[in-house]
């Protein structure tokens, strides 16, 4: 997820985020506010969630790193709006501020779907058990309905 906030890029890594609503384009994410840029994702009034590739796993781990200088030697270019677009994603949503909730040690951002962009050749970068993943090449025979489990 990548904005920019008084002229300073942002870019964080999200482990996930939802879809919230169809009527308007709503999707949910969350932030510890530990984050030391949690108060610049406060006052942020767009951002672009990216999905990336499978192949980006080093642009996740980048982003999931608190300090240092994250868009140092990275692709990316300046939308109109001047927000960071990473290059190389499956998809990107371009998204606005619509509201922010408290959460407990997170705060609840739900942003507005204004455009969506997908490269449906490219393949996600899966995320799950502490680990990277991949989907498979093929998929498996279909399971026989209904599922009989041997109870």
């Amino acid at each position: 997820m990548t904005t920019a906030v008084d002229n300073e890029l942002l870019g964080m890594t999200m482990s996930s985020f939802n879809s919230l609503s169809l009527d308007p384009p709503l999707v949910l994410f969350s932030i510890t506010k530990n984050a030391k840029s949690h108060g610049s994702w406060v006052r942020a009034g767009k951002v672009l969630i990216h999905v990336l590739e499978e192949r980006q796993t080093d642009l996740s781990n980048r982003f999931a790193r608190s300090l240092g200088d994250k868009w140092d030697g990275i692709d990316f270019s300046l939308t109109d709006d001047g927000l960071p677009l990473l290059e190389g994603a499956v998809a990107v949503y371009d998204c606005t501020a619509y509201a922010a909730h408290d959460g407990g040690d997170h705060t609840l951002f739900l942003v507005l779907v204004q455009r969506f962009q997908h490269v449906p050749s490219r393949r996600p970068l899966l995320f799950a058990s502490g680990a990277y993943g991949k989907l498979a090449d093929e998929r498996g025979p279909a399971a026989d309905w209904p599922l009989h489990l041997g109870w």
